[in-house]
């Protein structure tokens, strides 16, 4: 549905800054179908004088709300919306209740410990409590990663059928950051249908060089996978004898941040016995 610029009458009031509702409408204009769009384009959906919506682009480029395609001739979002959807994220529930929770992780296992959502094609780092060690992590809240190269982000790919999988990556051979990771569509769904399965992921050098990652799901009440919580731990200091322990921290803090969303699992849930995928 087209948005129409709807100024305010009288009777609603001088405490309304019409210019930046302006602004917010154009913003809002684009979306997952319509990520990129015109000058005139945006004036006609808007209802407003190109010179208005000229200059509203050229204020919200300025700012890094909107930015130039290559072309030029088209507009699409900017990396400060990126920013402040980052803050909205930070803001939830979901983050609130997860911070502690990474905490106690992160000191029961002596690892770094991280939260995250799917943001589309990518996940973004919502959480983290960083252990004290000589390993340097390249990633940070609000870091965003390429979900179908990583192992969180496997786990969050877990609940796409394979034509959502498909809508997704409609490309026909993915971008490749390493020798682990999936080159089709098809070879990703089958690699996550199997996580699913199991009930976690753990696999070395998925995406980072001597880096190995146990991730779980987390599910709110309806059931649906709405982040995945993880653990990273350096290869140098992977102890094989250790894992089953930090498995299993990992999994019941997952299963403890879902209790704490109301997840409610089925009766006879399947908990998923323990599959090492070091080295595989």
């Amino acid at each position: 549905m087209t948005t129409k610029a709807k100024m305010p009458d009288d009777a609603q009031d001088k405490y309304l800054v019409p210019a930046l509702e302006r602004g917010l409408l154009l913003l809002s204009e684009f979306n997952h179908n319509d990520r990129q769009l015109s000058a005139p384009e945006l004036a006609r959906r808007l209802n407003l004088p190109r010179s208005t919506v000229f200059r509203l682009l050229m204020t919200l480029e300025s700012m890094g709300f909107v930015q130039r395609t290559e072309g030029g001739h088209d507009y699409r979002l900017g990396l400060s919306v990126l920013r402040l959807g980052f803050e909205y994220l930070a803001s939830l529930e979901l983050t609130e209740l997860g911070a502690p929770l990474l905490e106690r992780l992160r000191t029961d296992i002596g690892f770094s410990c991280n939260l995250v959502v799917r943001d589309g094609r990518s996940i973004v780092y919502v959480a983290k409590s960083s252990a004290s060690t000589p390993f340097t992590s390249t990633v940070n809240v609000g870091t965003r990663l390429p979900a179908h190269a990583t192992v969180l982000g496997r786990v969050l790919l877990e609940d796409l059928s394979l034509p959502e999988l498909r809508e997704l990556f409609p490309e026909e051979h993915l971008e490749s950051y390493s020798s682990s990771t999936p080159t089709t569509v098809l070879e990703l769904f089958e690699l996550v249908q199997k996580d699913k399965e199991r009930g976690f992921v753990l696999q070395e050098a998925f995406f980072e060089a001597r880096v190995s990652t146990i991730a779980a799901p987390v599910r709110d009440h309806t059931g649906r996978i709405v982040a995945a919580l993880g653990a990273t731990i350096p290869s140098s200091r992977f102890e094989p004898e250790r894992l089953d322990d930090i498995l299993a921290s990992v999994r019941s803090t997952a299963y403890e941040l879902s209790r704490l969303l109301n997840y409610s699992p089925s009766k006879g849930a399947a908990a998923g016995k323990v599959v090492n995928l070091w080295r595989e």
